[in-house]
Order: C-alpha cells, then structure tokens, then sequence
C-alpha cells in the first residue's frame, strides 16, 4: 500500500492512495471463509457450501467491502500520523480519479481531494484590550428577588372593599341602552376579574372602593380596548362574538378577594438558602445580591467570548480557504438545496469556520481539556441556573444529581454541555491573558446590546 500527497497550493491537496492485491488478499479470502461458515443455500449444509460458489456469489462485493474499510483506515492513519490539518472529509477527484473495475483489475488507484486548514496564529497578550461588562446589581433588583420570595409564601384574604390588584367575582350581566338588564343577553355568573389589568383608566376608576353587594356598570369592549381573546375569556363566548359585543355591563359584586404576601421570616430564609444557614434579613439581602451577581457574571462571560471572536477575527484578518472544495462540501451536505442556496450562506459558513478554527487554537494553547466530571459539573450548574431563575436557590444535591444524569442521557445534550464546558474555562483562561477593559452597565443597556 502506498498514500502521498500532493500540495497543489496552500489549501487544496491531492491524497493518492494505491492498493495492490497482496495488501487486500488475506483479508478478502479470510472475510470469504467467514461468510462461508454462515451462508445457506439450498441443496447444501451450513457452513458445506464450496468454497468456490461462495466467491462467484459474494466474492465482488466482499472485496469492495475490505477494500473500502482499508481505503478508510489508509486516509485516517495518513492524515494523524502526519498531523495534516484537513477541513472536512476528503472527496473523490473529479478529474483524476479513474473508473475502477473490480471485475478485472487487482490493483487499484484512489485519487481524493483534499481541503487543507489555513495557517495562522491566534495568539493573545496583554496588549489585546477586551471590554468587560460589569453588570450593576441594585437594591430594585434584589427588591424584586425578595418581593417573590414573600409572595412564594403568600394568602388570599377576603376583604370588603376594593383595592389596586384585587380580584373580584360577581354576577355579570349585558345591559339595553336605557341600562335595565337585557333580555336574553350575555349573563355570566361567577364571573372573575382583576379591573387593574383594564387597558381603560376611566373604565378602570369605576371599581375603585367598591363594596361587596355594589352594582357597578362598565363597558368591557372600552375597558379593554376591544380585545377579543380578554373579552372572550370574560363574557364566556368566542371571540369573534366577542369583538362586536360593545354593549354596557352591570356587575354586581359578590366577593373581593387580596393577595397578602407572607412576612419575610425564617421559614423563608430555611426556604431559599437552608436551614439556619442566614438568620437577619441583611444577610439574606446581600446573599440574594451575590447569586444575581454570579447569574450576571456568566452573561458577562458571554459578552466577554463574543467581543473576543470579533477582537481576535479582525486582528487576523481574512484567511485563504479552499472556497471551491467547501462549497461541493455545502452543496453535497443539502441536496434539498439549489447553488443559490450556496452563495447566499458561504460567506457566513466560512465566518463560523474561521471562529472555529481560532477557537481551536486558542484551547490548544491553553491545553484546555474536558472531562466527564467537567460534564456532570456543567449540567448540574445548568440544572441550577434553571431553578434559580425561579429564585429557588436552595435545591437539594439529590435533586441536581437526578436532572444532570437525565440531561446526559441526551447526546444532543451532552454536545452543549461539552461546548459550555470548553468555552467556561476558554473565558477563564483569555481573561488572565488580555487586559480588561472594565465597564460598569446596568442590565437594562447590556441586554440593548443583544437586540
């Protein structure tokens, strides 16, 4: 067996591998007796078939068989042992490659092309300045945090008169234009309604300080600016009905009720961060401010990889890339797709690429690796993050363990997980090298950037 190759200039390269008949004998004769063992045919015992019908019958398509594993594992070996850093996978040359015939030749001759990587450096230092979002974490936010973790422990309570946010139930009822009850209109008993979410603030006032037994007439249609999904839901009907349903209302107020939210106690801190781990609400207070901080800190680190792929792509510039062999990769890889499939997505495939292969480099010199408890650490932070978006920062190991081993179950889910993973401590490591540019912004300005 013999593989060269040829460079034909900096990215494209012609593999050439050869096989004679003494490099694939012995495995097709050895891959025939095999078959032998297994094959049935009529007339004849398993495994008594001779062994000269066996190679009639199967023989071709047993010697495409190894040849092509041979072909395969020939191209691997060549290409690590030799480090050739390739884009893609080898493909047939259109030009070169002879039709074989495997009826009548022994020896057999392989031309492939190949798309090579281009070469560059990504190499960081000190002097490459990276800004850094530092995202302001304040009193409103933690406000919000704490307020949610009341209302987690909140009641209802009846009460007699209406106030802002108070949900109340009645009767119902359409009224003519002379504001007596219609006959066999639109009644709904029971019905529910919070007036604060009334998209009409004089519709709105009509219910401040109502009692319990008061009759209040409204227009729904002007109440809420004649949206049929809310009316629908209202008036029990459907929604084209509802859109020409313009009339007035009467609603006789049968039950007020208010959401008291629960003190915040001790019962709320065991709740979030453990039993007696925080004992004074300003130790609960600055612990909600650090885990918002540390769920800002990875939005942060985000940015951070972004500004760095742009910094790092400007600062090497546009890289020569084997343009015509990428695009039969692109056209052969979406068959469903026409060639101007092709144009129109190129330029940005080969931007992907080139942070690809940057991103390579950059883990490479960090001797960055990842390991299966690097995973299990990720999904179980993942899992965490989740629960924490639902202010629920207390969750039992247990339960993390349970969720992070059904997340790696998924392969598509391991995949992400790994990418994290790799990108975590790629950010880690940059941050150390480069020179940060800090620059303190509220959240609302740092989630501008991403619109």
């Amino acid at each position: 067996m013999n593989v060269s190759l040829e460079n034909k200039d900096k990215v494209n390269a012609l593999l050439t591998v050869r096989l004679e008949k003494a490099d694939y004998q012995e495995k097709v004769d050895k891959a025939l007796k095999d078959l032998r063992r297994k094959v049935q045919m009529p007339g004849f015992r398993k495994g008594m078939v001779p062994a000269s019908l066996v190679k009639k019958m199967y023989g071709k398509s047993v010697l495409l068989e190894e040849v092509n594993k041979m072909l395969s594992e020939a191209i691997y070996n060549y290409i690590h042992e030799n480090n050739v850093n390739v884009l893609g996978e080898p493909m047939p040359n259109e030009e070169s490659q002879k039709e074989i015939d495997f009826d009548t030749q022994e020896d057999f001759d392989f031309v492939f092309d190949v798309a090579l990587a281009p070469e560059f450096a990504a190499e960081v230092s000190k002097d490459d300045k990276i800004d850094y979002y530092d995202i302001d974490v304040t009193d409103e936010m933690v406000d919000m945090q704490v307020k949610m973790y009341t209302q987690r422990n909140g009641h209802y309570d009846k009460v007699d008169t209406y106030a802002d946010n108070d949900m109340l139930k009645g009767l119902l009822a359409e009224l003519n234009e002379d504001g007596s009850t219609k006959e066999g209109g639109i009644q709904v008993e029971g019905a529910v309604m919070m007036p604060s979410y009334m998209k009409n603030d004089e519709q709105k006032a009509i219910f401040a300080n109502a009692k319990v037994n008061d009759v209040l007439v409204f227009n729904p249609h002007t109440a809420w600016d004649g949206n049929a999904a809310e009316l629908a839901s209202l008036l029990k009907i459907d929604k084209e009905t509802a859109a020409e349903v313009k009339a007035n209302f009467s609603f006789q107020v049968e039950e007020i009720t208010r959401f008291v939210p629960g003190e915040l106690n001790q019962e709320i801190f065991d709740q979030v961060f453990g039993k007696d781990v925080v004992t004074t609400e300003e130790d609960f207070r600055a612990r909600v401010k650090a885990a918002i901080a540390t769920q800002f800190g990875a939005d942060s680190d985000y940015k951070f990889m972004l500004d760095v792929r742009k910094h790092l792509m400007d600062k090497i510039g546009k890289l020569e890339f084997p343009d015509a062999m990428l695009k039969r990769f692109m056209r052969q890889s979406n068959p469903d797709k026409d060639e101007k499939f092709v144009e129109d997505n190129y330029d940005k495939s080969i931007e992907e690429l080139t942070w690809h292969l940057i991103k390579e480099k950059l883990v490479k010199a960090n001797e960055i690796k990842v390991e299966q408890a690097d995973i299990t650490v990720m999904a179980k932070e993942a899992t965490r993050a989740q629960f924490a978006q639902y202010g629920m920062l207390n969750v039992p190991e247990e339960l993390l363990d349970n969720y992070a081993k059904e997340m790696l179950k998924k392969k598509e889910s391991i995949d992400g997980l790994v990418n994290r993973a790799i990108e975590t401590k790629l950010a880690a490591a940059l941050k150390e090298q480069v020179t940060l540019e800090h620059k303190p912004i509220s959240a609302a300005d740092f989630n501008k950037m991403f619109e």
